[in-house]
């Protein structure tokens, strides 16, 4: 017999209310069912600012998951603000979501991606993040704990020093968020991403949080339905925050019954 923890009964039962009763396009529509799910959906990404402390909620973007949130910046911040010869620092345990896409982004604009080292205790040595830490360095995209060797990262030193240099900050915070308390502003992140599966939530579900004066000067990721203003064969305008980033209609995002959440807060 499966035996499931009270937020993972709550998230179940969610789901299978919404798509008994509410499931339609967000966004898209006037009749009952696209409202409820409109209500349901802007609800869930109020839910998620105050869950992270983010100023707001234009500053929530809802991805596939923590990849795709690393994917989107590395495209989207990369268009915008790396040239060649620019910098991104990682650190040596990261996850493979949070290494590829900084070779492809240093790959396509000839940027170069320097490695933080770490101890053999796991731990980044941040003598070394000193020395690689310079004017060039664009971005420093670190997770917040790791997720094979359990480390906690002393990022709010990492993004400190690395505002000095006025260079960006990206966490991955795919461990840190089920399990700790996070608040982006007290941290001043300038992106932090997390995935509802580790939380008890659905599977296929991210968010992206970035400070909103990155997000306007960053371009849209996909293109698409929702992330449009205005369409004509010779120019799209683009929608304001946070729909110009959320091309399609590919999220389901719910609010368990009886005020529960999918994530302990």
């Amino acid at each position: 017999m499966v035996h499931l923890h009270k937020n993972q009964f709550s998230v179940v039962n969610a789901l299978s209310n919404y798509y008994l009763n509410d499931h339609a396009n967000v966004h898209r529509g006037v009749h009952s069912l696209s409202q409820r799910a409109t209500d349901q959906f802007e609800a869930v990404r109020k839910l998620t600012r105050e869950f992270i402390n983010a100023a707001h909620e234009k500053e929530i973007i809802f991805t596939r998951g923590t990849t795709e949130a690393i994917n989107l910046v590395a495209n989207s911040f990369g268009k915008a603000f790396i040239e060649e010869g620019d910098e991104i620092l990682i650190s040596a345990m990261e996850h493979h979501s949070n290494i590829v896409p900084w070779q492809m982004l240093c790959d396509e604009w000839g940027a170069v991606l320097k490695v933080i080292p770490i101890t053999d205790a796991g731990e980044i040595i941040m003598a070394e993040f000193d020395q690689l830490l310079s004017g060039k360095t664009r971005l420093v995209a670190v997770n917040h704990v790791s997720n094979s060797l359990g480390t906690i990262n002393p990022i709010q030193e990492i993004i400190t020093k690395a505002h000095k240099v006025a260079a960006a900050v990206l966490i991955d915070g795919a461990q840190s968020v089920p399990h700790m308390r996070v608040d982006v502003q007290e941290l001043d992140a300038d992106f932090y991403c997390f995935s509802s599966h580790k939380m008890y939530g659905p599977t296929g579900i991210g968010v992206l949080y970035g400070k909103e004066y990155w997000l306007n000067d960053m371009p849209p990721y996909q293109g698409g339905g929702e992330m449009i203003d205005k369409v004509s064969f010779e120019e799209t305008t683009f929608n304001d925050l946070p729909f110009k980033f959320e091309a399609g209609n590919n999220q389901i995002l719910l609010i368990p019954s009886h005020s529960e959440r999918p994530f302990n807060s």
